[in-house]
């Protein structure tokens, strides 16, 4: 696995976008996880993973990691998906979608020389970065499983390189790179068994990057299993994903307001853009943080954000689109290690990212939609925890963006009290639930 195992554990973690339509109908069997919603759609089973009857070697790397108990997503999908059933589903930032098509990916693998059996696309490096970190974990005991993770940015020849030494039998990628081997004959993909689509929705909404994939889907073959993921998939969209599919089990979280994350105190403040300054400043002295996350809209906003708070003697690191991929990377690992505690960025880092000890994200600027405030905001108050989410807002445009957060996800923001309980927002719960990596 060579490129990816020389960078340890941190280049499996940071965002950098790469990038005919007859309408089906939305099956009438969609499965909506309604029942378990209605009692906290974040409950959790007694069940626990030896209930799936997963290998032995796949049940010691769960446990080495600390995890007991399935979460409702994966209490639903991984029974189905170990069986080779399609698969779409969406369910909120956190609740380990992740895992579920790593485990029930790894429990039908039998590695055959030369041959790649799983092939994972996602639309951004450092997601894909970070599901070849979550396959290597749990091949601990599989050593015979071989993964490898494929992405712009590198030379070619390095990735042609792995091929030739070492071909993998799990790859994960982004689709131009993957496209660009495959096209090239150094990847094949003729034995590929199972075709995994990460944050779907933002691959297929593009009609470029869904080019893309189409062209790499055609060079698999028919009979395989596909899944798709993501926590944002609209009713738009879900028909071009089950066109790729045959039948498949559809699990949708049947109110979009169950895609708010429990846990998570959101607040905004009101102010100039001007005053922006000085309330984080204030925010971040008076604040409990471990580690925060503070969303800008531009990457000049976030170079000359952390300039400031540098200035000002504040722990800050900042992660653009701006930088090279060495230099992304080389920071995130500082900020993932606890070197740094704050961390401004665009929305590069707003999908995906997992840092466990962010229990604060700060949007300075207003995210463009509802659905990027809910990736944003799920940086923190992941599985299990909570966490505190602050919105600034400036403009009228702001104020409806967060009238559609409110309408959409019937959740009510209120304006940040004077003084805010810390119990509130940086206790973790002692819940040991199999959390998503994202």
């Amino acid at each position: 696995m060579g490129e990816a195992r020389e960078n340890e554990a941190y280049e499996e973690d940071l965002l950098d976008y790469e990038e005919d339509d007859e309408k089906a109908p939305d099956s009438v069997g969609a499965k909506a996880v309604g029942e378990a919603g209605k009692k906290g759609y974040v409950g959790i089973h007694s069940s626990g993973f030896r209930d799936f009857l997963l290998k032995p070697e796949l049940l010691r790397a769960i446990v080495d990691s600390g995890f007991e108990h399935p979460s409702e997503v994966q209490h639903e999908c991984i029974p189905q998906a170990i069986l080779g059933m399609d698969v779409i589903c969406q369910a909120k930032s956190g609740m380990g979608k992740t895992a579920v098509f790593v485990l029930s990916t790894l429990q039908q693998i039998e590695p055959v020389a030369g041959q790649v059996a799983a092939l994972v696309l996602c639309h951004t490096r450092e997601l894909a970065y970070q599901i070849c970190h979550e396959f290597e974990r749990f091949t601990t005991y599989l050593p015979d499983i071989k993964v490898a993770v494929f992405y712009g940015g590198v030379h070619i020849g390095t990735h042609k390189g792995i091929l030739k030494n070492e071909y993998p039998h799990i790859v994960v990628g982004t689709p131009g790179r993957i496209l660009a081997l495959a096209r090239d004959k150094d990847l094949s993909l003729k034995n590929v068994r199972h075709f995994i689509l990460d944050e779907c929705d933002k691959m297929l909404e593009s009609l470029d990057m869904r080019r893309d994939v189409q062209e790499i889907f055609k060079m698999t073959p028919h009979d395989k299993q596909v899944m798709m993921f993501s926590a944002t998939l609209s009713k738009d969209i879900r028909p071009v994903c089950k066109r790729f599919m045959q039948d498949p089990m559809e699990i949708y979280v049947d109110d979009e307001a169950k895609l708010t994350l429990h846990g998570l105190v959101q607040h905004y403040i009101k102010l100039s853009e001007l005053e922006k300054n000085r309330k984080l400043n204030d925010l971040l002295d008076a604040l409990d943080f471990n580690q925060v996350v503070i969303f800008v809209k531009s990457v000049s906003r976030a170079a000359e954000l952390n300039k400031l708070l540098v200035e000002c003697n504040f722990p800050s690191i900042c992660i653009h689109s701006g930088m090279s991929q060495e230099e992304r990377l080389t920071r995130y690992k500082g900020f993932k290690e606890g070197h740094k505690r704050i961390l401004v960025a665009t929305d590069l880092v707003g999908r995906g990212i997992d840092i466990e000890r962010v229990n604060i994200v700060i949007n300075y600027d207003m995210p463009d939609s509802a659905d990027t405030y809910l990736h944003r905001v799920g940086r923190a108050g992941r599985f299990g925890t909570k966490g505190l989410a602050i919105t600034f807002v400036s403009s009228a445009s702001d104020s409806d963006i967060l009238n559609q957060v409110q309408a959409r996800f019937e959740v009510d923001i209120k304006e940040l009290p004077e003084q805010i309980d810390t119990s509130t927002y940086s206790k973790s719960s002692s819940l040991n639930v199999f959390a998503d990596v994202f």
